[in-house]
């Protein structure tokens, strides 16, 4: 397993974070009738329906990077911004990234398209401590952009509390990373473009961001 390099916010303390575990949730909305609503468009495109709502997609940590650019194995993928639960050690942090996807492998099966590519994380986490404690997690805004356009933003009200998530997936051994879905798109349709900007901020403080550049690779 490889270690990635985390920094925690406020503190100047460094993780060495090895994580033996990586899943990546889906249909994690909070309003399940608007859910289900998605589940019906998507499988009327031919995107298979999921086996449980919230989903649960088991991937290989090795996906996990903080680089600043990634590979990616064809042109027809995409990004989108997700808070991220992180256990680390025992302890708890939240963090940003973006489970950039293989769109066109979707129809073959999500968690196919979900481990074709990369999944970016931001080097700068915030401490939640012991427990998946989230002060004003309904006003946490997250968002967007893809090559200098707006692509996301919203509140997280929106999707299930990491907590909530973390009960549902049941126990889970050693350090992991969850992602935890991610906000519609603004302008309703995917968009497969170069740089990912994508930012969590919390009430207060602080704001986590990262930056990423998207390279097809040369098979």
């Amino acid at each position: 397993m490889s270690t990635i390099a985390l920094h925690v916010a406020g503190t100047g303390e460094e993780l060495a974070f090895t994580p033996a575990r990586l899943v990546v949730a889906g249909y994690t909305g909070s309003d399940e009738a608007a859910v289900e609503e998605h589940i019906a468009e998507l499988a009327a495109i031919g995107v298979p329906r999921p086996e449980s709502v919230p989903a649960f997609y088991r991937l290989d940590p090795e996906l996990l990077t903080t680089e600043p650019v990634v590979g990616v194995s064809a042109p027809g993928t995409s990004g989108e911004v997700e808070p991220v639960l992180i256990r680390h050690q025992g302890r708890y942090f939240l963090g940003v990234g973006s489970d950039h996807t293989d769109r066109d492998l979707e129809r073959d099966g999500v968690e196919l398209s979900k481990a074709a590519c990369p999944k970016p994380l931001g080097e700068v986490v915030a401490e939640l401590g012991p427990e998946v404690s989230i002060p004003d997690w309904d006003h946490v805004v997250a968002d967007s952009s893809v090559d200098g356009c707006p692509y996301q933003k919203g509140e997280l009200s929106a999707l299930r509390h990491p907590a909530d998530l973390l009960d549902r997936l049941g126990p889970v051994d050693g350090d992991f990373a969850l992602y935890c879905g991610t906000l519609p798109l603004l302008g309703g349709e995917f968009t497969y473009g170069a740089y990912w900007r994508i930012h969590l901020e919390l009430p207060g403080g602080p704001t986590l961001t990262h930056a990423y550049e998207t390279k097809q690779r040369s098979e």
